[in-house]
């Protein structure tokens, strides 16, 4: 191969270990995610709802680093799940608040 396509060799590309590692520390959380009934993805949301309680939802994205594509059907699912819920703000309906169901704690 040509020297100036080394660079694109996988194993030359930081971000497949990034990529790898993360699926790693993902796959050690799986056997508690699966009694919890959650994805990692609405694990960290939940985390966000624990501290927090209520909070925007494009805040919740900007916190997560994911796009409202991505945030969507994630709180969809824990709505599904009755353990959240997302409304309109009173003061803005263009503004969606989600907050955790009162009966969730971090105990």
């Amino acid at each position: 191969m040509n020297q100036e396509y080394e660079a694109l060799k996988l194993k030359n590309q930081l971000c497949f270990p990034l990529y790898a590692a993360s699926r790693e520390v993902i796959k050690q959380y799986r056997p508690y995610l699966d009694a919890l009934n959650l994805t990692y993805t609405q694990y960290i949301a939940m985390m966000v709802f624990w501290e927090e309680q209520k909070i925007n939802v494009k805040a919740l994205g900007k916190k997560l680093f994911l796009d409202s594509g991505t945030l969507t059907p994630v709180l969809k699912s824990l709505e599904a799940k009755g353990l959240i819920r997302r409304f309109r703000c009173a003061e803005d309906e263009r503004v969606l608040i989600a907050d955790r169901n009162h009966h969730m704690t971090m105990e």
